[in-house]
Parts: structure tokens; C-alpha cells; sequence
């Protein structure tokens, strides 16, 4: 993801989109996980296919969608508008920020063996890596974002979105992210936005410095430590971590972004990081029931994602500086909490890069999942996503049939 996309990326692509189609969690930690969800209507493939067809103020291109209950699977596609080819239900793409929770849990799987400490700090692992300017940031405060940390290049001017498709192979290691956000040589060093621990807010640096720890404690690359310990054992065939190779697996939902002249360019292949992640709808789907089921960590590490960060009094830390919570604290360790109309808590992630808008949510006792992605013409990712919010519509009222409606 380019500079810019990773600035605006960490505004609100949460709450928004979330009470769209993310809106099966909710909730704090443990309260949620102790009341069994409510049941949801049985699925409706009809009120599903209406609801994921792009209307002209989505600003989108086309989408995918996954959406299942127990014993029941629906996938749905719309027609690429740019093309005018029908969209695999299975299509490859972007997966953006979603990329967090698979660094979590590597970052848990190395708490687990010992090889983390959650409550030790960087500045402990990575001597020098921050300036000294900035207080003792644990490792758990990374994961929960309550650093306090800049967000990636802040300070750095706005770019347009010609600028934006033309540097979108921009290609950066961690280091490289880190160093050009907190060391800038063309403008101020920007400063801690408040004492580690003290409040929550959205947030990618913490992050890269999450992927370049990985890599510093294992003395492996991102991806070798990704593959080896989630793709591998999950066989999730269909995802990879591709860093600077741009070339798109297909088949691939193409996607764009509108220029400075209002036409749409594709903007498929793009640069990033070494956390870039390239996924489909059923690989994601397999990872975040994976992931509900305890799969993937020790049970001591897989409370951590559902741990909403409390003040001393043990009431949530308030969230401030963006929309993702409702001003408090919304996210555990990689994932985010939110309540449904009908109470139910979905816990999940959203993502966002050039050309793309994501989302992977399930309820922890996995009574309702989905996962999807659209192919986004607009440079602003904190807009909120009407797709998902008409498909969490069809999934709790599918005997509606204004799903096209605002």
C-alpha cells in the first residue's frame, strides 16, 4: 500500500463498514464471549444477491462476498462494471489492514513459545528503533493499538490521486516504513499521540514494527514465518504474502481507482510491504473460523484478541482521534468488536488498499460469518461501505426488499 493509502487507512475503516457487515461481534472481551449469540434468520440467496449489487454512489467497480451459518454457504458476485465480465465468487485480492489479525497471531504464536514477552518493550527487542523521545511501548501495546504511535509517513503532504496511482509499486521494507515515518528528513519528527496505555487508536506503524519484530526474533522474513505457521498448516492454497512481486494470482477482482479526469485505472498490481497479503473469499473464510475455533493459539493467547484494554478502574480505554469505536476502546489484540442491532457481538477486521475495501467478521461461536471485498474507485478509505452495510441488512432482515436504498 502506498504512503498515502496507509495514512488514510487507519482513519475509520472500522465502525463504518463494520456496522455493515462486520456487525456480527460486539461487545467487550469476555462479557461477549459468555452469552451465546442469538439465532440468525436463515440465509436468503435472493436477499443477498440484491443487496451486493453496486449501485452508482458505492463509487465501486464490482465485489465478492462469502457469507455462512452453520451447515449453510452462500457466495455471491456482481458483473465487473469496468469489464463487463462476471466476477469469480472466488476471486483473488488485496486483503490490506485485514493482514493485522494474520500478524497477531504470529506475534501470540511466539508469546506462546516464550520467544515474546507481551508486557516487555520494544525498545528492549529493538534498541534504537524508536527515538527517545518516545516512551516504553510494550509489545502488547502494538497489537491492541494503544502505542500511542504516529501513524505511517503522518506529516507527509496529501498526495493526489494521480500521484497516488503513479507510485502505487512503491515497494518498502519495515525498516524503511519505520525510519521515513518517525526519522523524516523534510519535515518534523512527529510525536508520541499520547502515553502508551492511556487511550486506543487506530493505527498501522505499530504493525510494521510488529512484522519487523517477527523478523528480528526469529531471524526469518514476514513471509517465511506467515507461511510456516498459518498458510502452511491451515492450507490456505489461495493466499500469499507475494512483497514486491506485483503480478496478481488469478483468477483476481480487479481493482481501481478513479484519476484526476474521473477515469477508472486499474490498479491490480501495486507495491506495499513485506505484510502484503493477497487472498480470497473461502481462504479467509477458513482462516477466521480457524481462528474462532481455536486453531491457531493456546487458549491463554487466544483470549488476548477478545481482551478489550481497561484503564485501573477496569472500564475500557477511551477511543479517540478516528470513528473505528464508538468513543471507547473497540479492539482486542488484532481484531475488533462490534455489536449488531439484534445485540450480537462480531468480532473481525477490515481492510483497505489501493483499489480495494475488505472485510472478514464472524460471531465467536461462528452462528454467522462473511468475508468480502469490492473493488473501491475512491482514494478515501475511511468512507463507510454501503455493500456492507446492505449485506448485514439482508442477514438480519431478509424479508426486505430496498437493500438498493441508502
Amino acid at each position: 500500500m502506498n504512503p498515502l493509502a496507509r495514512r488514510v487507512a487507519v482513519l475509520a475503516i472500522t465502525c463504518s463498514a463494520l456496522a455493515g457487515l462486520t456487525a456480527v461481534s460486539g461487545g467487550t472481551a469476555s462479557a461477549a464471549s459468555a452469552t451465546p449469540a442469538p439465532a440468525f434468520p436463515p440465509l436468503n440467496p435472493a436477499a443477498l444477491q440484491a443487496a451486493i449489487q453496486t449501485q452508482p454512489s458505492d463509487n465501486a467497480a464490482g465485489d465478492v462476498v462469502r457469507v455462512g451459518e452453520p451447515g449453510v454457504l452462500w457466495k455471491g458476485s456482481t458483473v465487473d462494471a469496468e469489464t463487463g465480465r462476471q466476477i469469480p465468487p472466488d476471486a483473488h485480492f488485496h486483503a490490506g489492514s485485514i493482514a493485522k489479525t494474520f500478524d497477531t497471531v504470529v506475534i501470540l504464536q511466539l508469546a506462546a513459545e516464550g520467544r515474546i514477552d507481551l508486557d516487555q518493550t520494544v525498545q528492549h527487542y529493538m534498541p534504537g528503533l524508536l527515538p527517545h523521545t518516545f516512551a516504553p511501548i510494550t509489545v502488547r501495546q502494538l497489537i491492541t493499538f494503544t502505542s500511542g504511535l504516529p501513524d505511517v509517513d503522518e506529516g507527509a503532504p496529501a498526495a493526489s490521486a494521480d500521484q497516488v496511482i503513479a507510485t502505487r509499486y512503491t515497494y518498502r521494507t519495515f525498516d524503511q516504513i519505520i525510519q521515513e515515518t518517525l526519522r523524516p528528513t523534510d519535515r518534523p519528527w512527529p510525536r508520541p499521540h499520547f502515553a502508551p496505555g492511556t487511550k486506543q487508536e487506530y493505527n498501522s506503524l505499530g504493525f510494521r514494527i510488529g512484522g519487523a519484530l517477527i523478523e528480528h526474533v526469529t531471524g526469518r522474513s514476514y513471509k517465511q514465518e506467515l507461511t510456516a505457521r498459518v498458510l502452511r498448516p491451515l492450507h490456505l492454497t489461495q493466499t500469499s504474502v507475494p512483497e514486491d512481486d506485483p503480478v496478481m494470482p488469478r483468477p483476481y477482482l480487479h481493482g481501481y481507482m478513479t484519476d484526476d479526469e474521473g477515469q477508472a485505472i486499474d490498479v491490480s498490481e501495486q507495491g506495499g510491504d513485506p505484510s502484503n497479503l493477497i487472498s480470497t473469499p473461502s481462504d479467509l473464510d477458513h482462516f477466521i473460523t480457524a481462528l474462532m475455533q481455536g486453531r491457531l493459539l493456546p487458549p491463554a493467547q487466544q483470549n488476548e484478541l477478545f481482551a478489550i484494554p481497561t484503564d485501573g478502574a477496569g472500564q475500557p480505554l477511551p477511543f479517540v482521534n478516528g470513528s473505528s469505536c464508538p468513543k471507547v476502546a473497540c479492539f482486542g489484540a488484532g481484531l475488533m468488536s462490534t455489536k449488531l442491532p439484534n445485540g450480537v457481538v462480531l468480532w473481525g477486521k477490515t481492510g483497505h488498499d489501493d483499489g480495494y475495501a475488505n472485510g472478514m467478521f464472524a460471531t465467536r461461536d461462528l452462528s454467522i460469518r462473511a468475508v468480502y471485498s469490492v473493488s473501491n474507485l475512491s482514494v478515501d478509505f475511511s468512507a463507510p461501505s454501503p455493500l456492507s452495510q446492505r449485506l448485514i441488512a439482508a442477514v438480519l432482515t431478509p424479508a426486505r426488499t430496498d437493500y438498493n436504498r441508502p
